[in-house]
């Protein structure tokens, strides 16, 4: 029987949320997660900040003002995108994928709801460096809350 889960991302590391999520995805539940810009991707600060410059800067040799894959760069594109990388690449992994919300903060209608931690994915287990998503999103260039 399906369930929802919903997943507070305060304090959390976005790998160890991301598999944890999709995990829960393939066996068939639905997960929200809140608090998306709070959660945290491990390194310093030049190292992640380069990864992700990279990866938004990806275009085509044809046209590469105009063409090309246009990145997102909000907290919760970011996380969405993390755990779509890890569902299979397949059918069942897109309808799987339609059952993870993602959330920018607490909305009105999900403050009422008990919010669950994945414990293996706290921040307190990382001994080094990190930033959250929120600012990492802001150096990219979000405009956004």
């Amino acid at each position: 029987m399906a369930e929802t889960l919903y997943i507070d991302g305060t304090r959390l590391r976005l790998g160890r949320v991301a598999s944890g999520v999709a995990k829960q995805l393939i066996s068939g539940n639905s997960v929200v997660i809140v608090n998306a810009e709070k959660i945290v991707v491990s390194g310093s600060r030049a190292s992640v900040m380069s990864k992700y410059e990279r990866w938004i800067k990806l275009r085509t040799f044809k046209n590469p003002e105009d063409v090309g894959p246009k990145q997102h760069r909000g907290p919760d594109r970011l996380t969405w995108y993390a755990v779509r990388n890890m569902l299979p690449k397949s059918p069942e992994g897109k309808t799987q994928l339609k059952h993870l919300k993602v959330f920018m903060g607490v909305p009105a209608e999900l403050s009422s709801k008990s919010f669950q931690k994945i414990e293996e994915a706290d921040v307190k287990f990382l001994r080094g460096s990190y930033m959250s998503l929120g600012e990492l999103s802001k150096d990219l260039g979000w405009v956004g809350q």
